[in-house]
């Protein structure tokens, strides 16, 4: 098995990230801009009225290969997991990955209700309940981002990566997460977007994560419509993670467990 991507595989990949994003010939969304409007606009045009399999930036796969090829390479043990994976694209890639690098010994999960974003308290979660509603998120193009089982297991397939390294778990992440069947994580991906999916991956799978892991949080910036930096938050000080977060772009932030936690708990 090889830790390194060879030039052919590096190319492989590359073209992949482009063609889950529908940038082989279009300029990708500025995910960074100021303007939440005009990304959704943008969004609307690039990722939901065309074939493209994912909503995450170069950048992010970027960050993804990244990390995924550090812990094959330190051997750091576990599968890799993504809690809302909408078409697929960013779990096809991880398979990719895999594939490229001939592991055999590693799953990728992908946990998904396969019936778009639940609905938020108004009460608790006022910007996440008036995101929920609005005309955007309810459109038909992004219809709360629900997407069903089989047209996922579809697109895997006309991408060569439905096999036996590729698991889903249907359902909402509090009825799912924890009975999830992983023993060890080494790459944990949360884009279940809104406070409560987002605490939920976190107090069911944080403690499966390897030390040398990495936990990546794709919404960690987004606070003008939800609360999923505070979700982390209040994780990270109840659990005392002290592990910098690193910035992959605005919206985007990560860190890799060390460890070192200096105690609490979450219940």
């Amino acid at each position: 098995m090889a830790a390194e991507l060879t030039i052919a595989g590096t190319l492989y990949l590359d073209l992949l990230k482009r063609v889950l994003t529908n940038t082989v010939f279009n300029e990708e969304p500025d995910a960074s801009e100021g303007s939440t409007v005009r990304y959704v606009e943008a969004a609307i045009t690039h990722y939901q009225q065309s074939v493209a399999l994912s909503m995450i930036p170069l950048a992010r796969f970027d960050n993804l290969q990244s990390c995924i090829l550090d812990v094959v390479r330190k051997d750091v043990p576990g599968d890799l997991v993504e809690t809302g994976i909408w078409r697929g694209g960013a779990t096809i890639f991880m398979r990719a990955v895999l594939k490229v690098l001939g592991v055999t010994d590693r799953v990728v999960w992908a946990a998904d209700s396969f019936e778009g974003l639940p609905e938020p308290d108004a009460e608790k979660y006022p910007l996440e309940a008036k995101s929920f509603k609005s005309a955007a998120m309810s459109s038909k193009y992004y219809n709360r981002l629900a997407v069903g089982l089989e047209a996922v297991e579809q697109n895997f397939r006309v991408f060569g990566m439905l096999d036996g390294q590729v698991k889903f778990l249907k359902g909402w992440f509090c009825d799912t997460l924890p009975t999830a069947p992983i023993e060890k994580i080494a790459v944990l991906r949360l884009d279940g977007d809104y406070y409560e999916s987002t605490m939920d991956a976190l107090i069911n799978l944080y403690h499966k994560v390897s030390p040398g892991g990495y936990v990546i949080i794709d919404d960690y910036g987004e606070d003008g419509w939800t609360y999923c930096r505070k979700a982390v938050e209040e994780f990270r000080k109840e659990r005392g993670i002290v592990d910098p977060l690193i910035e992959v772009d605005r919206p985007c932030s990560y860190w890799r467990k060390s460890g070192n936690e200096i105690g609490g708990s979450v219940t």
